[in-house]
């Protein structure tokens, strides 16, 4: 029961962070999903700067290092390994982002400290969730990893590389960046709840 448990935390962490933004957006009075980025919510000086940490990045950043350590134990493979690897610093880069708070202006041009070292934990945080289907790509065929979780993968890290080019231009533009923001990771999460299903049903 605890492995079967485990092996959908991936899935379970997707859908605490859906719950958990729209939560924590009920209680920011005029927040935009479409134009405001999820960071947003737990900024400097924001009505949820201290809630949304504790249901969002919290407990979520526990989600994502267990599922990663479960994927990583799964079996002697070096590449679902570093697949798991990838899964745990997602997951601690969720913990940092929420314990440093991005500015109140998402578009300031004199960051502060607190403000960067979150920009960092959400690069990290985008890196480990591109890299980890790549490793799976690389990844020998089987009962986890068939040749239609492979073509899963790619899918995935094409629909996820277009949008963060879209989320980019939206930032530009500074219009529509947190519609772009939530289907970029939002295609990263909808693999790793895919992923997380293969394993449970493997």
């Amino acid at each position: 029961m605890l492995e079967q448990v485990m092996s959908l935390m991936g899935l379970i962490a997707s859908i605490w962070l859906v719950l958990g933004v729209y939560s924590a957006a009920k209680l920011y009075p005029n927040y935009n999903h479409n134009e405001q980025f999820c960071s947003e919510l737990g900024a400097v000086g924001s009505p949820t700067q201290r809630f949304s940490p504790l249901i969002n990045n919290y407990p979520l950043g526990v989600l994502f290092c267990l599922f990663g350590a479960y994927v990583f134990n799964l079996e002697p493979n070096i590449w679902l390994q570093l697949t798991g690897v990838c899964i745990v610093v997602h997951g601690l880069g969720t913990w940092v982002a929420g314990f440093f708070p991005m500015d109140a202006d998402p578009y300031t041009k004199a960051p502060s400290r607190d403000c960067n070292i979150h920009s960092w934990a959400g690069l990290f945080m985008l890196l480990s969730l591109l890299l980890a289907p790549i490793f799976m790509l690389i990844a020998p065929l089987s009962a986890i990893n068939s040749i239609a979780f492979k073509a899963f993968s790619i899918m995935s890290l094409i629909a996820t590389i277009y949008t963060l080019m879209l989320m980019k231009k939206a930032y530009v533009q500074k219009q529509k960046v947190g519609l772009y923001q939530r289907i970029s990771y939002g295609t990263q999460l909808a693999w790793l709840s895919v992923l997380s299903l293969v394993i449970s049903f493997s």
